[in-house]
Parts: C-alpha cells; structure tokens; sequence
C-alpha cells in the first residue's frame, strides 16, 4: 500500500487484549483497537499514561443491509481468515514469548499498549520501548537472526535470501539459512486458506470466488503473482479483501521481508463510479511527469482502476500503528507493469482521520486566513491521488545507457525505498491534481484547497515519526518545501502556503525523486533521508503542541463481528 498504508497517509492498531481469550463473536477479535483507552486505568506515571491520547477510538462498521444472506456470511468468513493475520504479524514482530512479555507490562493499560503495537515497542513514537528491560527493536524484526550483520547477509550464498517471503534463520553449526513462509507458518495459513475456501463457496461473483482460491492456494505456495493478476482482472465484487504478506515496511534492515495483514471491504459503488475516469489518464499523466524523458519511459497499465470502500475490519500488519486509509496493490512491479495497480480508498476511515485529527491539527497549525481551504473533499483527493501516482514513474534502475536494467528500485534503494516510493507518491499525487486541474478534468478554483490540505496532511503524518515509512516521507518533503520557501511560519506559529513556491517545490521534488529512483541511487536516497529526513527543533515545538492540545496521532478501531452486526455467523472454531 504501500499501503500503501498511506500508512499510510494511511496508515493505531487492532490486536485484542492480548491475554484474554476472545471470540470473533461475543467481543472483538484479536484485536488491539478493541481496547479502547478507557478500559483500563494507566498507572500514574506509566508510559501508557502519558500516551493514551495517542489514538481517537472510532467502531469500524458499515451498512450491509443492501447485502444477502450468502454475502455476509461470506464477510463473516473473510473476518475470520483477516484475523489469523494478527498472530501472523505477533510471530514476524516479537521473537520471544507474548505472554512472557505481558507479564513483565506494569498495568493493564500497558497491556493494552504491547497489543496496539504487537510488541513492546511505540510505532508511533520512534519504536521508543516503553517496558522496562526492552532493548530497541530490531531492525530486522524477527525476519533474521538478531545477531546477523549486513555483511554476513551479503556474502550467504542463498539464492532466496532477497525474497519477500523467506525468513532468515541458522542451522545447528550457525550457518546462515532461509525457510520459506509457507513451511514456517503452515499451520495458520493452512486455517486461513481453508476460509478463504469456504469463502468462495459463498461468493456470487465468480471472479471473486475464483480469486479467493487462487489465493489460498498462494498461501500455502508463496506463489502470489498469479492470484495478484486474477485480483486486478476483478470488476463486479461488492466484497473485497487484501490478505497476505504485502507491505515490506517492518523490514528496517533491508525492506526485502514481506508482513502478514488483512483488510476487509465493502465497495462503494457510486463513488466508485466516480472515481473510474480519472484511471485513464495514467499514460498522458506519465508522459508529462517534470523529470528528463528516460525517467518516465516505462508505460503504466492502461487497466488501472480506482475504486471507494468501506473498511470493516484491520488486521496483522495493517492493523500496526498508524492505519491506512489507501491502498495502492499490487506491490509486484511486473504485474504493475502488465495490468496497472488497483488504487481503493477507505472512506470512513478517512473521513474519521479528518475530522478527529487532520481538521484539530489545522486549527491548531493553519494560517486562520486560510483554513478555509483545509477541506475534506481535498483530503480524499490528495489521498486518492497519492494512491493512483504509485503507478507513476519508473519501476526498474536505468543502466548507463538509459534504458532499463534488470534490477528493480526496490532492490536499488534496500531500506531507503519504501520512504523513497511514499514520498514519490505524496508528491506526484499533488502533480496529478495540478495537471488535471489545468486540463479541467477537476475544479481550478479549487486547488488552493488541495495544497493547503495537503500542508496540513505533512503536519499530520510527520507525527508518525522516522520509524515509519510514510513519516520519513513527509519529513523529507517538509523541510524541502521549508527550504524552497514553499510555506511560511509565522511568529504565531501558524503556517501559510505560497501557491507559486509550492508549485515550483512540487515539480523540482518531483524530478528528484524519480531521478534517486531511476539511478538507484542509494548514497544520495541516505543522504537526503539523513539530512532532510529529520524533525528539527522549531517543528518539534509544533508537534509538541499539538500533543498540549491532546489532539490524537492515528486511530484505533472497535471492529470485529459483532460490531458488524454478523455474530451469529461466527464459526464454532472462532468462538
């Protein structure tokens, strides 16, 4: 999704209260939003307590009275399989006991906290650890062996060892090997295929129902390309799902690992049919990117489509600090290259962002004069557009003639390319509404809205921090825009964009970007990430007001089937 996450832009949490034994009927899944902060009462002075603003609590429903009977049991299906993704990201996040490490939490709060974050770690914060004897998290996660080097990573002679969906693990003389995922979590993805089987049976589209088992299949083979082709080919499913390992986010170390997540979806279908037109102009928008010609050679799929959703439910990796509210899949550059990406919008998780976070911010943060322009029909284009600029650009490193090598960005840039590919998308988004607008495909008038709300949008998302991907983006973005004049701080604190600067800042970032892109240029993506990616003082001090203000971070969910209003059609296993 990068998630795209606009982890998201997007993208805290949803794991249930870790130590109980829940059920997808009676209370929620195993799901940190479904503790909400007034459950427990933090002890005076614990870190849960200085951060339990951190998350607006918002139920994550939606109307499926227009849906039959068939359909949602078939949702009820698809929540259950989602949910098996949560122990799927607990085992890639925390290499070490669960309920170990809840016993060492001091309250139930900070309970609450370990399965908001699936571990003990602060993934809105820095990964700061807030349990006492907690070293810093790994950059690797528990993808490799904590005492692995780079180096000894660069000389194993394993031919898998780049693949998103191998771990990294040591044979009994300590010699580096690596598992695939299939083998090492054939239990859980054995269950999750079985329902996602069952799925199927239910399903009255056929596409769907066919997806649904090819993606089982891909779950027990790791073999996802195929299903991933079959999802973009899908036009009339009123139900979606996006489930297994997808975003490589939580790979610090190099970004190869791919993490286990679920979403749930039901589709919008007048917004939906909105939305369809502007797919089409991918080609013209690639053709016309600021940046020399060989850096946007490569021709984006023409079958693209954008698409609304309501969320129903978050799990596994989506479900980790800050939550998505768009998703740009798949992340295969081949099939991107062949069939496009498929762009899905979150509108009430979005809507839900705006108001409970990005709106308090801009009050806060906001010339007064222009807080007008701070909207949420420029909120849901900006997100919609950095989605859709995903499939802008160039996807393979150009070789020293200018054409396109064999290597792909993602491999060029390592640890550097998921921040490089949010900031491109951030940007190239904020083009696409410019050149449309020009072309009169969206309202001129209306611009304005879309560059401050997109101001805004940066003063949001940075709060997620250098540990995020989506958070290293906007910081970079931030203080080149600062640097090239393309806003203003006053004495009050309070920021004011100039159109003509910001303009100027959009086009010359965009060339950049896509040119670090094009050359796999990994010393300049560290050098831009070390000096630019990076909160400075006086943006601190508005950051900390913002926190003075106990305006929330992200949000966390209250989901699962009995806030959808589907109990009654939970499995006896899941109870």
């Amino acid at each position: 999704m990068t998630a795209s996450h606009l982890r998201p832009l997007v993208l805290g949490c949803l794991t249930a209260l870790a130590g109980l034994s829940l059920t997808l009927a009676g209370c929620k899944p195993q799901s940190a939003e479904t503790a909400t902060p007034a459950t427990a009462a933090p002890a005076a002075g614990t870190y849960a307590q200085a951060h339990a603003g951190d998350y607006a609590v918002v139920p994550l429903k939606a109307d499926l009275s227009h849906l039959d009977e068939n359909t949602r049991r078939m949702i009820a299906k698809l929540v259950q399989a989602a949910d098996i993704m949560n122990a799927l990201t607990w085992r890639q996040s925390w290499d070490g006991d669960r309920a170990a490490l809840l016993a060492q939490a001091p309250d139930a709060a900070t309970r609450e906290l370990v399965d908001v974050n699936f571990g003990p770690w602060d993934r809105l914060n820095e990964d700061t650890p807030f349990i006492d004897g907690i070293k810093p998290r790994p950059p690797g996660g528990a993808f490799y062996p904590v005492d692995m080097s780079k180096e000894e990573f660069e000389a194993a002679a394993l031919p898998d060892k780049t693949s998103n969906y191998t771990l990294l693990r040591r044979d009994a003389a300590g010699k580096l090997i690596t598992v695939p995922y299939h083998v090492e979590y054939k239990v859980e993805l054995e269950r999750t295929a079985a329902l996602l089987r069952e799925a199927a049976e239910l399903s009255g589209d056929k596409s769907f129902a066919d997806y649904l088992r090819m993606r089982a299949d891909a779950l027990l083979s790791d073999d996802f390309r195929p299903s991933d082709m079959a999802w973009m080919d899908m036009k009339t499913n009123p139900v979606d799902i996006v489930i297994g390992p997808i975003e490589t986010y939580e790979d610090q170390l190099f970004g190869y690992k791919a993490a286990y997540e679920g979403l749930v979806l039901v589709k919008d279908v007048e917004w939906s049919q909105k939305l369809a037109r502007y797919a089409g102009f991918l080609p013209e928008l690639q053709a016309g990117l600021p940046v020399d010609a060989k850096y946007k050679a490569e021709k984006p799929g023409a079958k693209a489509d954008l698409n609304a959703y309501e969320a129903v439910y978050y799990a596994g990796d989506a479900n980790v600090g800050a939550k998505t509210i768009a998703i740009n899949l798949p992340n295969d550059e081949e099939v991107q290259l062949a069939k496009g990406t498929r762009r899905l919008q979150l509108e009430n998780v979005m809507k839900a962002k705006f108001d409970a976070i990005l709106m308090p911010i801009a009050k806060q943060l906001i010339a007064e004069d222009q807080l007008k322009n701070v909207t949420f029909d420029a909120f849901f284009e900006d997100t919609m557009f950095h989605e859709v600029a995903h499939g802008l650009g160039i996807k393979h490193v150009l070789d020293k003639s200018g054409l396109a090598g064999k290597g792909t960005v993602d491999e060029a840039l390592k640890e550097y390319s998921s921040s490089f590919e949010e900031g491109k998308a951030d940007i190239l988004g904020l083009y696409m509404i410019d050149a449309l607008s020009n072309k009169g495909e969206m309202d001129k008038a209306k611009i304005m809205d879309s560059y401050v709300t997109f101001l805004a949008g940066i003063l949001r998302s940075v709060r997620f921090g250098a540990a995020d991907a989506h958070g290293k983006a906007n910081m970079l973005r931030f203080n080149y825009f600062a640097d090239a004049g393309a806003f203003s701080r006053d004495a009050n604190g309070r920021y004011r964009v100039d159109f003509d600067k910001m303009r100027a800042a959009m086009n010359s970032l965009s060339a950049k970007l896509l040119t670090v892109q094009g050359d796999g240029d990994y010393a300049e993506a560290k050098r831009m990430t070390d000096t630019l990616g990076v909160i400075k003082p006086e943006l601190a001090a508005d950051l900390a007001k913002l926190k003075n203000a106990k305006i929330p971070v992200d949000v966390r969910f209250e989901q699962g089937l009995d806030v959808l209003g589907l109990s009654q059609y939970a499995t006896p296993a899941a109870k």
